[in-house]
């Protein structure tokens, strides 16, 4: 079964589909047809058989964490081990390589995606490998997967074939409990806004007086802060609290649920400098306004002191390793459609203490994850990049040029199987643009064109050439699927001798600049929009905001990852469009706003199919049936 599932997995073929007899019970049927295709398939292409991500991580013999840890120069008492394989690090470690300086700065980035994703980490994991193989001390540092999506339609995140994390369950699953936290805390200041409206509101001036609290008058319609859950589900998007003919049980009042990995906590988590500056951040926190228009923030409510016991321990970077056993940090969320997207500050600083060269992942395209690693994240951090790689597959680019819909668990058509360079040559203009995004920060661009089994030699250079010609310090064939770090070392060599050359990294807009012409900026200089409108809601935020002084922070779009664009069916480059700015919602305490383009969702749901069907324990306790 898991021989047949990769096959599904790589091709996009599927050879298992479900029946229903009379009696409807579901029983799995194999498509033999399919299987004499996909043999055909095999030989043309003359591929050998990679095993499943969970067998290839399963196969591995780890190596204990604590001697990742001491190769990597951090000290036992630096380390709180979670078991064998996994540990976190004590930011007591800062003080220590404070005089150190620090190594290269480099981000993993992609062009605009197809929905199967264009293997980002997978490119992130084997260019940390190759790094190794070539000789050079380098560390990993990547955000921790939600598990919404491994339990929905993407599966694990771990990297994938020979360039992954391992134990991939124990990356995917769990891990150190770091998005519980997050979840608790979240919860914990939704549970104190709802109580404390109650109880104003049904206690009368002289009781209130003896509480000692202040009143707090909070505005039930301003209010923005919304529970949360680390699962796709998408019936919360949209609740009512407080159904009840008892008081004791409201406010009523309509809300809805994030996902946990999108929330501002984990955004907080993310771009924290420190222990202090995240207590800070947690005060910050604006739930909503009062009725004459202030802010009402976490620390008004006296939750933050709590919410930062909550997260004491979710603030220390959580250290594993890639199969070929360099050092990896997995801190912090994913999501760069909807949130920031981006790994940890604290595990970058710790890193870039440690090791000469550092490899990032900021989530999605450089329209989206990469905006917001240089905008949010560097601006926050004061850290510069040395180069970005922008991942890149023939598959995708094709998209871009007109071809068929790709979709999740459907067959790839065969415009994306076979050679078909006029396809192709239409769709490189998304590569072209999204390494101009790229170069529009002053940072030097390695393209990595993650190769697929039917890829040709014809098809590469094209898109190589195209590369070239846009700017690109090199644009480099990368095996690292199939080959671990071996198949990524002429990556890795064009990545140091780029990193060698003096980059001129600068942010797109200054903090000073008024709150809609930021967003205009990003809209007309990085998405190439006409014009950007603004609904009547969007309007009324903008100007509280201006009001209660938060004009200096940056913006956080949440938009499609699908396209340059705020609409997901526009692909390739598309030009003369307008954006619509639906609501814009405040993180103070995390430092951005993030207005929300076109129909965006910060709940994801589940697939007809969700890939949790297939996820079990077998006779001996292992996980199956994850990818």
């Amino acid at each position: 079964m898991e021989a047949m599932r990769w096959l599904e997995n790589f091709t996009g073929v599927p050879l298992i589909h479900e029946a229903t007899p009379v009696q409807s019970f579901p029983c799995l049927l194999l498509d033999f047809q399919k299987i004499r295709k996909m043999k055909v398939f095999l030989q043309e292409t003359k591929m050998s058989k990679v095993p499943s991500d969970i067998e290839i991580s399963r196969a591995a013999a780890p190596k204990k964490i604590t001697d990742i840890a001491a190769a990597a120069g951090i000290l036992p008492e630096e380390l709180e081990p979670y078991g064998d394989v996994k540990a976190k690090v004590k930011l007591s470690i800062l003080d220590r390589l404070t005089k150190h300086s620090n190594g290269k700065y480099i981000d993993v980035t992609a062009i605009t995606p197809t929905p199967l994703g264009e293997g980002k980490t997978t490119t992130s994991v084997g260019l940390t490998q190759a790094l190794g193989k070539i000789g050079k001390n380098v560390m990993l540092c990547i955000r921790q997967p939600s598990m919404g999506p491994t339990f929905g339609i993407k599966g694990g995140a771990a990297g994938g074939g020979y360039s992954q994390v391992i134990p991939m369950e124990e990356f995917n699953l769990h891990l150190t409990g770091d998005i519980h936290a997050v979840s608790i805390a979240n919860n914990l200041l939704a549970a104190a806004i709802d109580a404390h409206m109650k109880h104003e509101a049904h206690t009368d001036e002289a009781a209130w007086a003896k509480t000692g609290l202040p009143r707090l008058n909070i505005d039930p319609e301003t209010v923005t802060w919304r529970r949360v859950v680390d699962v796709n589900d998408a019936a919360l998007r949209f609740i009512e609290t407080g159904q009840s003919d008892n008081w004791m049980d409201g406010p009523t009042r309509k809300t809805g649920f994030d996902i946990s990995v999108a929330s501002e906590i984990m955004a907080v988590l993310a771009l924290s400098n420190d222990a202090k500056d995240m207590r800070k951040r947690l005060g910050r926190i604006i739930i909503g306004m009062n009725t004459s228009g202030d802010p009402v923030t976490a620390e008004q409510l006296g939750c933050a002191g709590a919410m930062m016991v909550l997260l004491k321990d979710a603030i220390k970077p959580n250290l594993m390793q890639t199969l070929e056993g360099q050092p990896a940090f997995i801190h912090a969320g994913p999501f760069a459609n909807i949130a920031q997207g981006n790994s940890s500050i604290l595990a970058d600083r710790i890193a870039l203490k440690l090791a000469d060269y550092v490899v990032t992942e900021s989530g999605f395209g450089a329209d989206i994850g990469m905006e917001k690693f240089f905008d949010i994240k560097c601006r926050i951090s004061g850290l510069k990049p040395d180069c970005v790689v922008l991942v890149a597959t023939i598959r995708a680019l094709k998209m871009h040029g007109g071809g068929p819909k790709v979709t999740p668990g459907k067959p790839l058509d065969e415009a994306y199987t076979k050679e078909n360079l006029p396809l192709l040559e239409k769709g490189v203009c998304n590569l072209v643009r999204n390494i101009e995004i790229a170069r529009m920060f002053g940072v030097h661009v390695v393209v990595a064109i993650n190769r697929f089994p039917t890829d040709t030699d014809a098809e590469i250079e094209l898109a190589r050439k195209a590369a070239a010609k846009a700017g690109a310090e090199g644009a480099v064939l990368a095996e690292h699927w199939e080959k671990g770090g071996a198949g990524a070392t002429q990556l890795a060599e064009a990545v140091v001798a780029a990193c060698e050359k003096p980059a001129r990294f600068h942010l797109l807009y200054p903090d000073e600049m008024p709150i809609k012409e930021k967003i205009e900026t990003i809209c007309k200089k990085v998405y190439q929009a006409k014009d950007v409108t603004y609904t009547e809601k969007a309007n009324a935020q903008i100007a509280s905001y201006e009001k209660a002084g938060l004009s200096h922070l940056p913006m956080c779009m949440a938009k499609t990852h699908l396209s340059l664009t705020h609409d997901p069916t526009l692909k390739g480059v598309p030009t003369g469009f307008t954006v619509p700015v639906q609501e814009v919602r405040c993180a103070a305490g995390a430092g951005f706003l993030y207005p929300l383009l076109g129909a965006m969702r910060t709940m994801p749901g589940l697939p007809s199919r969700p890939a949790f069907m297939d996820v079990d324990l077998d006779e001996s306790g292992n996980v199956v049936g994850m990818f």
